[in-house]
């Protein structure tokens, strides 16, 4: 009986995440992100900041890192690869970058929203208030791997 509540009570979540691996799936072997790294390479050298940025974007959409590195992780590798930067820097930016989009993801506004009794009209003010934090701290990992990409090329892994 609990299983079976709990199954149906986590089947969208579910649902939700295997629809995103699947596209995640879908996206590398029809070449589709290997495509879109091709077009990311003409950012050039403003790459490493743009990294951190594409993966805020993916962790907003989705709210999960996981899923935005499932989505956007061998994008990051074909375009690092593309502009002979390092491939494991790019891919820690892409997690790095996540994190800073996670904050103001919906699902994690709507969780602390309940987990603090905050009424749900206050939801918007909340999502306002990450939003400036938010934008800042994903430029900082940008500027960040911007410098260990062309300064301390060699710092990295």
């Amino acid at each position: 009986k609990i299983l079976a509540a709990t199954a149906k009570q986590l089947f969208l979540s579910e649902l939700t995440i295997a629809s995103v691996l699947a596209l995640a799936y879908l996206m590398n072997y029809c070449g589709a992100t290997a495509t879109l790294g091709l077009a990311f390479a003409a950012t050039g050298v403003l790459f490493p900041f743009f990294s951190a940025l594409l993966s805020w974007v993916g962790v907003f959409l989705t709210g999960s890192d996981t899923s935005a590195n499932a989505l956007f992780g061998n994008l990051q590798v074909v375009t690092a690869g593309r502009l002979g930067l390092n491939p494991v820097l790019m891919a820690a930016s892409n997690s790095s970058g996540g994190v800073m989009g996670k904050m103001i993801s919906l699902q994690s506004i709507a969780v602390a929203a309940a987990a603090t009794g905050m009424a749900p009209a206050d939801e918007a003010r909340l999502f306002r208030f990450t939003l400036r934090h938010s934008i800042v701290l994903a430029c900082a990992i940008g500027l960040i791997v911007v410098f260990y990409a062309y300064v301390m090329p060699g710092w990295a892994p």
